[in-house]
């Protein structure tokens, strides 16, 4: 009987030793797949994105944004650096409650001519947003060669639905037919002579250009809002662009943009590489995006 009584006691002891051990692995194992399903930050307020110009740098684009801190539209402020083979550093953090929080993209390769590229880049700065943030839309800010990143990455991406969705580009000083200096390839060269119908169509079109006009049948109907800011100082030309290769913008994209507009900017600060500094695109670009 004592001998009966001392077999149950042991087995008891044994259970409870690994009921605890059980437990003490359950714990851990919890412990552990919390620790791998931890949330990062979901953004719900709209990024957006700024892209700088040929041969210059994120810099170009902190007169436009400080712009937008002082005016309010926001404390949330990261950058994303792209290496020349496209990958994509995140630099800083979006807060979970970020509002209308912003991403200065830079290019280290920042003089690239293959245009392709360019949309590649911009696809890899948004899709690392995604999966660090969950962002479902998304704004781009564009100056001279930064637009280019904008219009590939519709190309590349504007039937994609499962791409956060452009809702509003601002575009500043673009050269979508083309540039006159010498020296550069045909297929971005401004055509001699070239001049744009009613509805901005050129009459001689580059390869590049003729590339981008896929992107008449490939913007979503009536979703995305688009600003074009072209600077004249006094000859129909930033200096650096012809207005007729800025306003070639509207023949890419105004039958299907929710809204199309031009703002013209006049004087000597209308020089291409000073409208990025412009207090007065300040005040119109923060207006468009957000409403300040």
């Amino acid at each position: 009987m004592r001998k009966k009584r001392y077999l149950i006691l042991i087995a008891f002891l044994a259970a409870l030793f690994f009921t605890a051990c059980s437990n003490t692995t359950s714990n851990q194992n919890t412990s552990s797949e919390n620790a791998k399903t931890t949330k990062k930050a979901i953004i719900t307020s709209t990024p957006t994105l700024f892209f700088h110009g040929g041969g210059s740098s994120y810099h170009a684009e902190e007169h436009m944004v400080k712009a937008a801190e002082k005016a309010g539209v926001t404390k949330s402020v990261i950058r994303a650096n792209v290496d020349s083979n496209g990958k994509v550093t995140l630099i800083g953090s979006w807060p979970k409650n970020a509002e209308n929080p912003i991403c200065e993209v830079n290019y280290e390769n920042n003089r690239q001519l293959d245009f392709n590229k360019h949309g590649v880049y911009a696809t890899n700065v948004v899709k690392a947003l995604q999966k660090q943030y969950g962002i479902k839309k998304i704004n781009m800010v564009g100056h001279s060669l930064g637009n280019i990143s904008i219009i590939y990455y519709m190309l590349q991406n504007g039937k994609n639905k499962k791409m956060p969705q452009l809702q509003k580009e601002v575009n500043i000083a673009g050269h979508f037919a083309g540039l006159t200096f010498d020296g550069l390839p045909s297929s971005i060269k401004q055509p001699a002579g070239m001049k744009l119908d009613k509805n901005g169509k050129p009459n001689k079109m580059n390869s590049t250009y003729k590339q981008m006009t896929q992107v008449r049948q490939i913007y979503p109907k009536n979703q995305v809002r688009v600003l074009n800011i072209i600077g004249d100082i006094g000859n129909s030309s930033d200096g650096r662009v012809e207005n007729v290769s800025s306003l070639s913008l509207k023949y890419l994209v105004a039958d299907r943009a929710k809204s199309y507009q031009v703002v013209k900017i006049k004087g000597k600060n209308a020089q291409h590489s000073k409208l990025h500094n412009n207090p007065q695109v300040d005040k119109v670009l923060i207006k468009f995006l957000w409403n300040k």
